[in-house]
C-alpha cells in the first residue's frame, strides 16, 4: 500500500484535494503538520508522494512549498489539482458573532477573507495557524473563539458554522501539486504544464536571457515569482510555470538552453493541467503547441537537416 502525505489535519482542503487524485485509492493518507514536513517525508522515504498546496489564484504561490522545491534531495510534481476554495465562519455551538475576539485561520485563509473579517468582526484579532483545519481544532480546544476554514471542518470539530461563503473573491481556486521523488515524467496529453526553478548572475539582462530562450522557442510563460535565495543576499529563485512537456522538442531545447545559460535549473516536473484550470485540449483552438517555425515537427526537421549537415550529405 502506497503511502501519500498531505497538509492535515484531517478535513483541511489538501486532504480533499488529494482524494481527488487517482493515486489516493487504496493508498494510506497521511497528515503532515506543516507542508514542509510532508514534503520531508517524501524526502526520508516515509511517504511515496505528498500532495500540498502550490498556488492560489489569489495570493500566488505558497512560499514554504516554493522554497522546499529547491531543497535537496530533489522532487518532482507528477500531478495537479484545481479546487474551489470555500470559506466559512466558525466557533463552538451557542457562540455569537459579537461575542467573537479571536479568529484562527492559515495565511492564505486569512489573506482572501481579510476584508469580510475587517467589516464583519472589526473588534476580533486574527491569529495564524498551520492549516484552516486546525485553526477549528483550536476553536474546539477552547483556544482561540472562532476559525476561518472549509466548512467540513465545521462537521469534524463539532462546530457550528456562524457564516458562510465569505470569501473575498468568491471565484477563488487553489492548485494542489503531488510530490514525488524523481522518476519519468507522465507522458504528454496535449494540455501540460512544465515547472522550473532557475538562478542567474545578477547583471542587467540575466532575466532577459531567460525569458528569451522561452520566447524564441515558443514556449508560452504562465507564471514567474521570485524567492529569495536564504544564504545569499540579493540572489533570487526564479519559479516558472510554462505550457508544454519536457518531451516536446522545443521545451527540451528550452531546458536545455537555460541549464547552459544560468548558474543552477531545477526540473520541478512536466504533468497534465487539469481541465478545471482551463486546461487547453490537444487540437483546439488556442493550444500549447508552439507556433511560427516552433511545432514538433518544424523541430524534427531542423534536426534532420543539422544532422545532414554535420555528416557532409547537405549544404
Amino acid at each position: 500500500m502506497s503511502r501519500l502525505a498531505f497538509l492535515g489535519p484531517r478535513a483541511t482542503f489538501t486532504e480533499q484535494a488529494v482524494r481527488r487524485l487517482p493515486e489516493s485509492e487504496g493508498a494510506e493518507l497521511v497528515p503532515s503538520t506543516t507542508t514542509t514536513a510532508a514534503l520531508a517525508a517524501v524526502r526520508a522515504g516515509e511517504a511515496d508522494a505528498a500532495c500540498v498546496p502550490f498556488e492560489n489564484s489569489v495570493e500566488g504561490g505558497v512560499p514554504a512549498v516554493l522554497d522546499a522545491l529547491v531543497a535537496d534531495p530533489p522532487l518532482v510534481i507528477v500531478r495537479e489539482v484545481l479546487l474551489a476554495v470555500r470559506f466559512a465562519l466558525m466557533a463552538r455551538p451557542g457562540a455569537a458573532a459579537d461575542e467573537i475576539r479571536t479568529v484562527a485561520s492559515h495565511p492564505h485563509g486569512e489573506a482572501q477573507t481579510r476584508h469580510w473579517l475587517a467589516a464583519n468582526l472589526p473588534k476580533a484579532a486574527v491569529l495564524m495557524s498551520s492549516s484552516t483545519a486546525e485553526a477549528a481544532a483550536q476553536v474546539a480546544r477552547g483556544e482561540v473563539d472562532a476559525a476561518v476554514a472549509a466548512p467540513i471542518a465545521a462537521a469534524t470539530h463539532g462546530l457550528e458554522i456562524l457564516s458562510d461563503d465569505i470569501a473575498d473573491t468568491a471565484a477563488a481556486v487553489t492548485r494542489f501539486v503531488l510530490v514525488r521523488p524523481p522518476c519519468p515524467p507522465p507522458p504528454p496529453t496535449g494540455a501540460d504544464r512544465t515547472t522550473l526553478a532557475a538562478t542567474t548572475e545578477n547583471r542587467p539582462g540575466a532575466l532577459l536571457g531567460v525569458l528569451t530562450e522561452l520566447a524564441v522557442r515558443g514556449i508560452d510563460l504562465t507564471r514567474i515569482e521570485s524567492r529569495p535565495i536564504k544564504d545569499q543576499r540579493d540572489e533570487y529563485w526564479f519559479h516558472l510555470d510554462c505550457r508544454g512537456h519536457v518531451a516536446q522538442p522545443a521545451m527540451g531545447e528550452a531546458l536545455a538552453a537555460l541549464h547552459r545559460r544560468c548558474l543552477r535549473v531545477r526540473y520541478l516536473g512536466s504533468y497534465g493541467r487539469d481541465p478545471e484550470g482551463g486546461g487547453v485540449v490537444a487540437g483546439a483552438s488556442g493550444g500549447a503547441e508552439p507556433v511560427n517555425g516552433n511545432g514538433e515537427d518544424r523541430f524534427a526537421a531542423a534536426a534532420a537537416w543539422l544532422d545532414g549537415v554535420r555528416a557532409g550529405t547537405l549544404a
